[in-house]
């Protein structure tokens, strides 16, 4: 064989060698490269699911937010009230809508709230006012006159002593929810859902837990647990299912139309809970007896 002649086989036999090893080294590219997609792909799926959840679990810890406790305060929310949330006020008027601030209802004819009041009065324990079956809350917006239940008779008693010391004079109904649960609450002389007069009232005349069980009218006591209630109360402007755990003093038999007006024009910031857009201030409170 002449060496012209192997020196092309050779070429050959080497060219054909680097060849092989290029298509071998393409292949193992292409299968890094699926194999990276693929990787990449399941990354995507597994964290738009993540998001998913998390948005999810995010949603439900904003209704629950809604209704979580403040110190010596604010009733805490069921999951069926977060699961079938009352979606109209009494008269069936749409409730507020969530996330957006409304203007004040042009339906109130409100005056300027005062100045409240400094958080001076702390007592031992309740007091007692004989033979009350009333309680005008004399607001900024008007009055709103609550009916006292007898069945809550160590609760009335408080309520009614407290009003008839100037407890609630020259205060803020410092917080309104207008998703889940529907209540305007006030009896806090700090106004920021903290305040209460140094002592407690057992809890007493519990509803039955079920769907509306502190139906629009209701008058209850604002607690942060078992026999923390004080005196900061919420009035239920709209049918609302919570845990059958806030005593039940009161029904509101005039008035009511002034806190729904209230609630139809939201929260200050916009949000489902927090103070009114409208203020609402309890000028005085008077104790109306047989």
């Amino acid at each position: 064989m002449s060496g012209n002649k192997r020196q092309r086989e050779l070429a050959r036999a080497k060219y054909e060698r680097q060849q092989a090893r290029r298509s071998t080294k393409v292949s193992k590219q292409r299968r890094n490269q699926r194999i990276v997609a693929a990787v990449v792909v399941v990354a995507l799926v597994l964290g738009t699911t993540a998001w998913i959840v998390l948005s999810n679990q995010s949603g439900a810890a904003d209704v629950q937010a809604i209704a979580s406790a403040l110190p010596n305060a604010s009733p805490s929310s069921s999951a069926s009230a977060a699961a079938s949330p009352a979606s109209t006020t009494a008269s069936g008027a749409a409730s507020p809508s969530a996330g957006a601030a409304s203007a004040v209802p042009a339906a109130l004819n409100c005056r300027e709230p005062g100045t409240p009041r400094p958080d001076d009065k702390t007592y031992t324990e309740a007091g007692t006012s004989a033979g009350a079956t009333s309680i005008t809350f004399a607001t900024n917006c008007g009055d709103i006159v609550v009916e006292l239940n007898p069945a809550a008779a160590a609760t009335v008693a408080s309520e009614a002593f407290l009003a008839a010391d100037g407890f609630y004079d020259n205060t803020t109904c410092h917080r309104l929810t207008t998703s889940g649960i529907y209540v305007l609450q006030c009896g806090d002389p700090k106004g920021d859902g903290s305040g209460g007069p140094g002592y407690s009232v057992p809890d007493e005349n519990l509803p039955a837990d079920g769907e509306n069980n502190y139906p629009a009218g209701t008058v209850a006591m604002a607690n942060a647990g078992p026999g923390t209630a004080g005196s900061q109360f919420f009035i239920v402007y709209a049918d609302t299912t919570l845990p059958g755990d806030y005593t039940v003093w009161g029904t509101v038999t005039s008035g009511l139309d002034i806190v729904q007006e209230v609630a139809s024009g939201g929260v200050a910031d916009g949000s489902t809970d927090g103070s009114p857009m409208q203020p609402v201030f309890i000028e005085s409170a008077t104790v109306q007896a047989n």
